[in-house]
């Protein structure tokens, strides 16, 4: 898609007339008195958060923001393989691919070792590799990343909408709540016209924070970010602009000799572009808004250090200067450490709230949604009964540990690209891109792998599925769909529903045959007591609400007989009891992607593969390994009541 060609435009470029773009948002009236999830912040983890919870009807959220509306332009822009994986889940990565621009290869740029005034062309990389992801690393302003999570809560059976304008005052725990008690409250006061001043009160049976770097609700539970506040000023601008550089449609990175480093992101639409300018080194609790940095500095910065290039900027559609440290805070929920025993968290923070970074690496949106993502489906599960409270303290285990790894990523990142005069000694370009290279898994957002914990298990049956790691998300593969053999993705069975999922891959036998391993998992799920499928389903819901059963064999679609198959892979579903056909898959041998060789299944044994509502893989067992499966299952999950 191209647009932007006559001037910046927020919303929706596929409406032509500019002023029909964007529609308000925001629910009327005041806050609910009582909500289940009270989430301040409508960044990208709130509006993840919101948008995952939104899917139940009988989970009642409110999400609440300072600022009088949605997000219209400008803040983070990159969008990694990963977080696309998880837009496929809410629905929206096809909108996404084709507005966004695609991030395909990265150039990098150095001082002429004959004129190192000016700068050439050091190195031209794939910007990720081969196989890591069915999706594409792109970018797409944050704005219209907000406004598709707004669509899906717009659309969902809830219809939530934000409540903007509204400060949070201050937040209160009572200690000695119960679980199922209201034990936050939360004032608000209204900043909104004839509003302005009325305090309205919230009371939460959770409250999370996804409200910046300046929480209120982080300070609330006496949280702390530690790290350095400042130490390099930036300077960003979306343009459209007149340039003669060649690869100002390229993702690049340029070091100069002495004026610093410019990080060039070509943005949606063809035209705009956004650049990211080096421009000092803050003394020690020095601000950069204390040197009064225009726009006109910034531009004349790039303008160096393009040298000998040109750049005529036509128009600022967006641009700020900013210093950003690393900061990590030591836990994301209010418990502390010596009462993870005794209290269960009431109050979470994620995003900014608990980590904040140079957006150098791409990652600070990223890894905010996917904390949200993690939170989202623990809650739900809580409040739906279906997993002890005790599920929650996982969040904050899980996601601070990525937060301290990415920290000490960007830390080093950072110091790689900090080549303005008098640091970086010694700078060396071929290692800039040998280092962009050796972390293409880490800014994919593929890198992160969980430890073991009730929903993470050890490693114990790796060896039957080599590629689905346990702790790491589920690598998506081709496969045929049985029924219609049209080819899809197994991956993107994985909704953002709350639900679990287990991926029965067939051994070498027959599948039809009376005494298949397939045959005899069904039966067992079907019929055991101890079945988790039995145990864990509400007697009236579909069998497929709360853990789905999914199959992949191993002969070809035009082999099997579906209606050979057991009957939990052909379930009826619904008020008139509709057989679901797409349970069933097979390798897409005509296209030479054999599912079992890409991920390393073993073929004669097979295996289970269970994956969590957050797409990672939470086991790997054998295909007749009932009783681990069980277990596992009965160590966080609560019976259906």
């Amino acid at each position: 898609m191209q647009f932007h060609l006559n001037g910046f435009q927020p919303g929706d470029p596929e409406i032509f007339d500019p002023a029909e773009r964007y529609q308000p948002s925001g629910a009327a009236g005041s806050l609910p008195k009582q909500v289940d999830v009270l989430i301040v912040g409508c960044g990208p983890a709130g509006l993840n958060l919101a948008a995952q919870l939104s899917a139940f009807q009988d989970i009642k959220t409110a999400i609440v923001e300072q600022k009088s509306g949605r997000l219209l332009v400008g803040q983070a822009d990159g969008v990694a393989c990963r977080t696309m994986e998880m837009f496929h889940a809410f629905g929206f990565s096809e909108s996404v691919l084709k507005e966004s621009y695609w991030v395909n290869e990265t150039a990098f740029w150095k001082p002429d070792d004959r004129r190192p005034e000016t700068i050439v062309r050091s190195g031209r990389v794939q910007d990720v590799e081969d196989g890591l992801s069915e999706f594409p690393h792109v970018i797409l302003n944050q704005a219209r990343v907000h406004d598709c999570f707004l669509d899906v809560m717009r659309k969902s059976p809830s219809k939530l909408e934000p409540y903007y304008s509204r400060r949070l005052i201050d937040l209160q725990i009572d200690g000695a709540a119960s679980a199922e008690d209201h034990a936050v409250t939360a004032r608000f006061a209204r900043v909104d016209g004839e509003q302005e001043g009325q305090i309205e009160t919230v009371q939460a049976r959770y409250a999370v924070g996804c409200d910046g770097a300046r929480s209120t609700v982080r300070r609330s539970i006496d949280r702390e970010l530690h790290g350095d506040s400042a130490n390099h000023a930036w300077g960003v601008m979306d343009v459209l602009a007149v340039t003669d550089f060649p690869d100002i449609r390229l993702k690049t990175l340029i070091q100069s000799s002495s004026d610093g480093s410019i990080i060039i992101i070509p943005r949606e639409g063809g035209y705009l572009v956004r650049i990211y300018v080096e421009l000092a080194k803050l003394e020690v609790g020095e601000r950069v808004a204390n040197r009064n940095v225009t726009s006109d500095d910034v531009i004349a910065k790039a303008r160096r250090i393009l040298n000998p290039y040109t750049l005529e900027v036509k128009e600022i559609a967006w641009w700020s200067v900013y210093e950003i440290g690393q900061r990590l805070t030591d836990k994301f929920d209010d418990v502390p450490d010596g009462e993870i025993e005794r209290r269960l968290p009431r109050v979470f923070i994620a995003g900014d709230a608990c980590h904040t970074h140079s957006p150098k690496a791409g990652q600070g949106m990223n890894v905010s949604m996917q904390d949200a993502f993690n939170l989202g489906w623990k809650l739900a599960a809580v409040l739906r009964k279906q997993c002890a409270p005790r599920l929650l303290h996982s969040y904050s285990a899980e996601r601070q540990a990525v937060a301290k790894e990415l920290i000490d990523f960007d830390r080093e990142w950072a110091t790689i690209l900090a080549s303005a005069k008098g640091e970086g000694e010694g700078f060396d370009p071929v290692e800039t891109q040998r280092y962009f290279v050796q972390h293409g898994r880490y800014t994919a957002g593929t890198a992160t792998h969980y430890r073991p914990s009730p929903i993470s298990a050890e490693q114990t049956h790796q060896h039957l599925a080599r590629g689905f790691v346990i702790g790491a998300r589920f690598h998506s593969a081709p496969v045929i769909r049985l029924a219609d053999a049209k080819p899809v993705h197994l991956g993107h069975v994985l909704k953002a529903d709350g639900r679990w999922r287990i991926f029965a891959f067939a051994g070498a036998e027959d599948p039809a045959a009376s005494s298949s391993g397939i045959r005899a998992l069904c039966k067992f799920l079907g019929e055991a007591p101890q079945s988790p499928i039995r145990r864990y389903t509400q007697g009236e819901a579909d069998i497929d609400s709360v853990i789905d059963l999914r199959a992949v064999f191993q002969q070809g679609h035009r082999e099997i007989a579906i209606g050979a198959m057991p009957a939990l892979l052909l379930p009826r579903k619904g008020r008139y009891g509709l057989l679901d056909y797409e349970k069933m898959f097979c390798p897409d041998l005509k296209a030479g992607q054999d599912i079992f060789a890409m991920r390393g299944i073993d073929r004669k044994a097979g295996c289970m593969v269970v994956v969590r509502p957050d797409q990672y893989v939470a086991d790997v067992l054998p295909l007749d390994g009932y009783g681990q499966l069980a277990a596992f299952f009965d160590g966080f999950m609560l019976p259906a009541g």
